[in-house]
């Protein structure tokens, strides 16, 4: 999350955002193992026909492109490192699901409950570790990282003690 304190400063990290000056990481914990374990999705997302509230891959939806890359194997899991070229609603969470590899916990989008309970969780494994961009007031280079909150830190030590 990132505030501005003034006008121009909201501004120009608006302008950023828009025009993809800013780096944006994420880790996420995926069921299974992506394959391949690198790649890039590149499927439109829109609202599920369902009408449920939900997003999904969709013909007519926005252009929306993730890369992926696996950083740990475990069983029954990957931890993920992603970056966006697009920042749709869900669409972490829709475009590793499409593929069958939905966020742990993330059961709004199929994730087994199963797998959840046991690691602990309430909700979905994703986590914004870096946000790198051109500082409004002086166009320096910063960037901020954020540790994994407990909940989630402690589902990936279950998971590399079983390892």
């Amino acid at each position: 999350m990132v505030v501005a304190r003034s006008e121009r400063a909201y501004a120009a990290l608006k302008r950023a955002f828009r025009e993809r000056g800013v780096d944006k990481r994420y880790h996420a914990l995926v069921q299974g193992h992506p394959d391949p374990l690198r790649g890039t999705i590149d499927a439109p997302i829109g609202r599920h026909p369902s009408g449920d509230g939900r997003f999904a891959v969709v013909a007519g939806g926005r252009p929306s492109v993730t890369h992926y890359d696996t950083l740990e194997a475990f069983r029954g899991a990957s931890l993920a490192q992603i970056t966006l070229e697009t920042g749709r609603t869900h669409q972490i969470r829709v475009h590793m699901a499409a593929p069958r590899h939905p966020c742990v916990g993330d059961r709004l989008y199929g994730a087994d409950p199963v797998l959840a309970a046991r690691l602990g969780l309430g909700r979905q494994w994703l986590h914004a570790v870096r946000l790198g961009f051109a500082h409004p007031a002086d166009g320096h280079w910063v960037e901020f990282t954020s540790d994994y909150p407990p909940d989630l830190a402690r589902a990936l030590a279950i998971l590399r003690a079983e390892a």
